[in-house]
């Protein structure tokens, strides 16, 4: 082989891997602009509603194919969407703080007016699409797009300790979305799971919060362990906490298997969350308390599911 043609295909070689790189980087931009696993914690619920909808009207899955495609996109684009206005409104907040200092919104990956237009596209894409399954599913998207975007994002985050309970709005109505696109929503198991959404994410985020306590200090956020305290912050967990307790015997429909075992796994956080008065490194225990909440939802999603696969199509 010539000189030349060695020169070509390396050159041919080199351009192939920058080009992998470059596609590699943009994915994990986009990871982090759509903050992954909160866009995953958001559309799981909505595909969990929409499974339970299925067995408790006892229709079928496979005739409802197309509205659980429409549900499914229409919901992850406007959830995409309303998290990266977050990052674009956001910006100067994750400049100080070490844990989104990677986000492109901060490392000029991506312009703010990119973002911005991102944002308002796959919003507005997102309730079209689920305008094609059911005005209230689409209701309750655009309930839950105005409380984390304007709510919280815009108002409360930067005022108020009560942001956090004011943001787990947004995240509680992801059930109704899915089960809104087979059946009206007026159900105990849609208004349980949002209710279960709703307080499971206080103490979560409040683990987070002490574990960042001093980052969200320095950008000037007022989380509650920032501004009351961690021992007002823990005795606050474990509150919410024990309101899970009698939630999951509203599903008795579900069988009593599901509610030992969601009663089992509360009652453990409860102790893990009463720890927390006794330890001496807080961060570590709010990590702790973090990894617990995260495999707690998992769990207790994979149940719901697991539990009506019987008569579930």
């Amino acid at each position: 082989m010539s000189k030349a043609n060695t020169f070509t295909s390396k050159k041919i070689n080199q351009d192939a891997v920058k080009k992998k790189q470059n596609i590699k980087s943009v994915l994990m931009d986009l990871k982090l602009l759509f903050k992954g696993l909160v866009l995953v914690l958001n559309v799981v619920p909505v595909f969990v509603g929409f499974w339970l909808a299925i067995y408790f009207t006892r229709t079928s899955f496979s005739t409802h194919w197309d509205v659980f495609l429409l549900t499914m996109l229409g919901s992850t684009a406007i959830v995409a969407g309303a998290l990266a206005l977050n990052n674009w409104y956001e910006v100067d907040l994750d400049r100080e703080m070490r844990r989104t200092k990677q986000r492109p919104t901060v490392t000029g990956n991506f312009s703010l007016d990119m973002v911005k237009k991102i944002g308002i596209t796959l919003s507005v894409i997102g309730m079209l699409l689920l305008l094609f399954t059911t005005i209230e599913a689409a209701i309750y998207a655009f309930i839950g797009w105005f409380t984390y975007v304007v709510l919280y994002t815009f108002w409360s985050k930067r005022k108020y300790t009560m942001n956090t309970v004011i943001g787990s709005v947004s995240g509680a109505v992801t059930p109704f979305i899915g089960w809104a696109a087979i059946a009206p929503s007026f159900h105990v198991v849609p208004i349980i799971l949002a209710l279960l959404l709703f307080v499971w994410q206080i103490p979560h985020t409040f683990a987070i919060a002490i574990k960042r306590h001093d980052e969200y200090k320095a950008a000037g956020v007022p989380m509650l362990p920032v501004v009351m305290g961690f021992p007002i912050t823990k005795r606050q967990m474990v509150v919410y906490i024990i309101a899970l307790l009698p939630l999951p015997f509203f599903l008795s429909q579900l069988g009593t298997g599901f509610i030992i075992i969601a009663t089992l796994m509360t009652v453990g956080w409860i102790i893990l969350a009463i720890r927390g008065f006794f330890v001496d490194n807080d961060r570590k225990w709010a990590q702790h308390m973090f990894i617990y909440s995260l495999n707690y939802l998992t769990i207790l999603f994979i149940l719901l599911v697991v539990f009506t696969l019987p008569l579930s199509h």
